[in-house]
């Protein structure tokens, strides 16, 4: 069996399991999936405890059910957080020391999917090794002797959770945000409620949008994933800034005064920087993914600080974070992570730095962005029916080889499989938009052509 035979049948992907609730992803999977968990996370500890925690998805109510169901009946108690972003379970792991974590989401996924992801102790994302034993628990573990009487897992609610998570954000920033007036996009998703309030715990004007989630919206013609309802939002109110959050809220995007995207590159160019400058940022360097555009490697050149990249994903950006013991790292799309405040993407506390920023400096988002010039890059996703078999196809590597020659060093090509999704992404960055486009549309021609 061939690698990609290996890759495309494994069930796990780079953000934990995804797919379409009660379709690919049951009620049936997820308890497999749970009980799986508690053997492998919670052996050897006496008493487990889990928190679970789920964006507002109408499925994230039977699913975690389902969830709850697989942990009480091996073992493990189950501390129920209800709807929370993800870096809250994350962090509330920690903060409840608890064996794991649970999130129940499918983060900027449309609202059909659903996705179940897992946090070991600390609330630290799990490493492809250990996922590999869980997914190979799953086939044995309706064999393992269960459980009776008063070692039963229990089901209990956490009161305080969205209490000690604010409190947790609140405190890490030093700036009074008043004076900064923010739209924020809440997605319809699990931020729609704590977004808002954090903000305005930290001093500064909201205008919520998009922030009354029925079970059905989230991310729907909205969030981190369309932005143009929030820029022109930010004109319409003459806002300072706006932000946008993504189904889970462990994205972040924003939006200066005149309407223009300030993506997760430029982002991370303006925190970098500001840590660098107050001497915070561990041995000058930053993490980011081989997505993030080339100018960002540029701005940072310039500025001093290393930036070293990693495979597309947030987990795997992670890990390099935790192998140097490093201060900041991120993508593109948003996730950005900031290791002494959190184990993992946090798109709350993102806005929060952001703002600092702004208030520490006095300058405008537009002026703090403008550190970074952006490449013109151009992304097309590309659905075929197996991601990996087309991505490694000959034909396809020769489209991607010409486009290289033909950029000649003046740009590059990108070409991966959706961790998600059953998507091929070309990315190219060029000189010109133009060039980007049609070297993209070519590349794009001969994938769908080949996965057709």
């Amino acid at each position: 069996m061939s690698s990609t035979e290996v890759q495309a049948k494994r069930l796990f992907g780079t953000d934990g399991v995804r797919g379409r609730a009660n379709a690919e992803l049951t009620a049936e999977l997820a308890l497999r999936l749970a009980a799986a968990t508690a053997e492998v996370l919670g052996a050897d500890v006496e008493r487990p405890t889990a928190v679970i925690g789920r964006d507002p998805r109408a499925s994230g109510e039977f699913l975690e059910a389902a969830v709850c169901a697989g942990l009480a009946a091996h073992g493990v108690d189950a501390i129920r957080v209800g709807v929370v972003p993800t870096p809250a379970v994350a962090y509330l792991t920690a903060e409840y020391g608890a064996t794991f974590g649970i999130m129940i989401s499918a983060s900027h996924n449309p609202m059909p999917d659903n996705g179940i992801k897992i946090f070991g102790a600390g609330g630290h994302k799990l490493d492809d090794a250990v996922e590999d034993r869980i997914e190979a628990a799953m086939a044995t573990v309706e064999e393992v002797e269960r459980p009776t009487g008063a070692d039963v897992g229990r089901l209990v609610d956490a009161p305080d959770a969205v209490e000690r998570y604010l409190n947790h954000l609140t405190t890490q920033i030093d700036a009074d945000l008043s004076g900064l007036t923010v739209v924020v996009d809440c997605a319809h998703g699990a931020a729609s409620a704590l977004a808002p309030e954090a903000y305005k715990a930290a001093g500064a004007t909201v205008i919520p949008m998009h922030a009354e989630p029925n079970g059905l919206n989230i991310n729907d013609d909205c969030g981190s994933t369309h932005m143009g309802k929030l820029q022109a939002a930010v004109a319409e109110h003459g806002a300072d800034l706006g932000l946008a959050h993504d189904g889970d809220a462990d994205r972040c995007l924003a939006v200066d005064a005149k309407g223009d995207l300030v993506d997760g590159d430029m982002i991370m160019a303006i925190l970098a920087t500001a840590m660098a400058d107050k001497g915070k940022l561990k041995d000058g360097v930053l993490v980011a993914t081989v997505m993030s555009n080339l100018g960002l490697h540029l701005a940072m050149e310039k500025a001093g600080v290393e930036l070293r990249t990693t495979a597309v994903g947030d987990r795997y950006v992670l890990e390099e974070l935790r192998s140097g013991d490093y201060s900041l790292g991120g993508e593109q799309s948003g996730h950005i992570v900031v290791p002494a405040a959190g184990t993992t993407g946090d798109g709350i506390l993102t806005g929060l730095l952001l703002m600092e920023q702004l208030a520490a400096t006095g300058d405008s988002l537009a002026d703090l962005a403008s550190i970074m010039t952006v490449l013109p890059q151009e992304l097309i996703n590309v659905k075929v029916a197996d991601k990996h078999a087309v991505a490694e196809a000959d034909d396809v590597c020769a489209a991607v080889t010409a486009a290289e020659a033909e950029l000649a060093g003046q740009g590059r090509v990108l070409l991966r499989p959706s961790g998600t999704e059953q998507l091929v992404r070309v990315m190219v960055e060029a000189p010109t938009a133009d060039a980007a486009h049609s070297v993209a549309k070519r590349i794009a021609d001969v994938v769908a052509a080949a996965g057709s």
